[in-house]
């Protein structure tokens, strides 16, 4: 493991809005920074009353502007929401405020329900065009010649960083196609991460972007002081993925102290083995969870996330976090 980074989706916690939301993201972006984070990035996600981060790239100019050192960029944008040229433009633009500190992370889904997507999209294409936007995309941020009939300024010759996500076997074969980093959303869809990752790493072909696979691994962490203060936190993210399964979304609830009484048994079993790719607990027993992940796997890096209802536990969550990957980094058994 090269790096450890942050995925964060600024969320709206009950008897809160969205102005707290997103200054809780500044502080824990910032809090992030001091802690070693490589990466931090935001998520494309709509019509959602627990997520502030709709407006992804505008998100991440203000987290980028509030920090220093760290990566920032997006995990990700959903590419048919948006014409390509725009994202080259909007990326293009924060690579030029904030040079050698942004990612770009596309996805294929909507990042919402159809409705919405409608509403973003207002003419929907029946046919898959995403591999083509992807190409379309990394050639507004290549060195385009200044005769060229469509150019992306600022965009042209930033060559932002882009990545492909998945959750499925399409992304890894895509990103191997294209020769680019890949990162798999294993924190809420574990279930093809093994076979996704073995894919792109046999079948990855060197292109000008990287010379060999670079993988991600994405994991949910909820760290605390105890193994019950921390299972009592991670209560809110169960809750909130329950009602999202059924269909009842909504901003994200208080922990309660038994999910049980809360949360159906089959829809329960259905969250817990979505969620399944996490480590909580206390520092030691988050230590041999992620430990546990990293070794089966061999994440080049590892993502972690989490939704914690109180914004001072969420730091202190991933402040422990960090502690354990730097250890774990550290202590690595040498290849």
């Amino acid at each position: 493991m090269h790096h450890f980074s942050l995925l964060d989706l600024s969320p709206v916690a009950e008897g809160s809005a969205a102005t707290q939301a997103l200054a809780n993201t500044v502080a824990l972006a910032q809090a992030a920074e001091i802690a070693g984070y490589h990466r931090f990035w935001l998520a494309e996600h709509h019509n959602m009353p627990g997520i502030a981060s709709a407006a992804t790239s505008v998100l991440i100019g203000h987290v980028a502007a509030k920090t220093s050192r760290m990566r920032v960029g997006a995990g990700g944008i959903m590419l048919p929401n948006h014409a390509p040229l725009v994202i080259a433009e909007q990326f293009g633009t924060l690579e030029t405020l904030f040079p050698g500190r942004i990612d770009l992370g596309l996805g294929r889904a909507p990042g919402t329900d159809m409705a919405t997507a409608r509403a973003l999209r207002r003419h929907m294409a029946p046919e898959d065009s995403f591999p083509q936007d992807v190409l379309e995309l990394l050639g507004y941020f290549g060195d385009t010649p200044e005769n060229a009939r469509v150019r992306a300024i600022p965009g042209a010759g930033t060559h932002v960083p882009v990545w492909i996500l998945g959750s499925s076997l399409y992304g890894a074969q895509l990103a191997a196609h294209l020769g680019l980093p890949y990162a798999f959303a294993s924190h809420f869809a574990p279930a093809m991460l093994e076979q996704a990752l073995e894919i792109y790493r046999r079948t990855f072909r060197p292109s000008p972007y990287l010379a060999r696979p670079y993988a991600m691994v994405a994991a949910g962490v909820c760290a605390a002081e105890s193994d019950e203060k921390a299972a009592y936190l991670r209560t809110s993210q169960i809750l909130a993925f329950a009602r999202l399964r059924s269909g009842t979304p909504g901003k994200l609830p208080r922990p309660v102290e038994d999910i049980s009484a809360h949360v159906p048994a089959n829809v329960l079993s259905q969250v817990q083995q979505a969620l399944s790719c996490s480590a909580t607990g206390s520092a030691s027993s988050v230590r041999t969870q992620l430990r546990g992940l990293i070794d089966r796997y061999q994440p080049d890096e590892l993502m972690i996330t989490g939704m914690i209802h109180d914004p001072e536990a969420r730091i202190r969550s991933f402040d422990i976090a960090a502690e354990v990957l730097i250890d774990l980094r550290q202590n690595a058994p040498i290849a």
